[in-house]
């Protein structure tokens, strides 16, 4: 392609500014529809929280950010080897100013599954939530190893 490029008349009758802005449109659109948090300050959604996975020698440690939350907020399970994270926070704000209300609420969920490594139980398990980073720490039962049965 040499340039310039020259365009001929008919290029600039066909142009349509319109298909211009429909196309930044829809850019806009997917851009949202990729980041939910840009949708609304405000708005209500389902996030799934950062989450760390280290394994030791005979325990399996998960950190998980979960900011603003209370610990009375979060819900853990563990399912058929696989850890559930539910949390949620619910958020209302007021104000009053000469002669006119303003009310705003809105409602925040973190909720993640991870699976987890064979081996793992939730006996003597612990969890810890400090300044917004959820730990997690699960035991591994030691795997019982087969013995060999002599042939006589």
């Amino acid at each position: 392609m040499k340039l310039p490029v020259k365009r001929t008349d008919r290029d600039v009758y066909s142009w349509d500014p319109f298909d211009e802005i429909r196309r930044m449109q829809n850019y806009m659109e997917q851009m949202f529809r990729t980041f939910p948090a840009l949708e609304s300050r405000f708005g209500t959604g389902t996030f799934s929280p950062l989450t760390d996975v280290a394994e030791e020698d005979n325990k399996v440690i998960i950190t998980t950010d979960l900011p603003g939350i209370e610990k009375e907020n979060v819900e853990l399970d563990l399912r058929d080897n696989v850890l559930v994270i539910n949390a949620g926070k619910e958020k209302e704000e007021e104000a009053e100013k000469e002669g006119y209300l303003r009310k705003e609420r809105a409602f925040m969920r973190y909720y993640r599954e991870i699976p987890l490594p064979d081996g793992v139980t939730e006996e003597g398990a612990t969890a810890q939530l400090k300044n917004g980073v959820l730990t997690v720490t699960l035991p591994k039962i030691k795997s019982v190893t087969g013995k060999r049965i002599q042939i006589e």
